[in-house]
């Protein structure tokens, strides 16, 4: 079996991961970046909180019956959410020694 023609065969989702990578290296890393990340990650958490919720009333109802599969969402969740309140302490941490700082 001849497989020498495969050698430039590249699957599209690893071109397009590469042109990402190359655009965030060329952005402007400002507040509204930093800003809009955390926004996207706050999007995040309210979706697996989201998902949790709707999993456990499944489970609830008797439409699930895996607790393997809930408590894997729910830790999934709750991690989002330690994650996020972390992030946003360090925020407002930062924030007021900015504030404080002498001109």
């Amino acid at each position: 079996m001849d497989i020498s023609a495969l050698n430039n065969v590249v699957p599209s989702y690893l071109s397009n991961v590469a042109d990402a990578a190359r655009q965030v290296g060329t952005q402007e890393k400002g507040f509204d970046s930093v800003l809009q990340s955390m926004m996207n990650m706050i999007n995040e958490t309210n979706y697996t909180q989201n998902k949790a919720e709707e999993a456990e009333m499944q489970f609830e109802l008797g439409y699930a019956t895996n607790t393997h599969d809930l408590n894997a969402i729910q830790e999934k969740a709750t991690i989002a959410l330690n994650y996020t309140i972390a992030v946003r302490d360090r925020m407002l941490e930062a924030y007021k020694e900015i504030m404080n700082m002498q001109v």
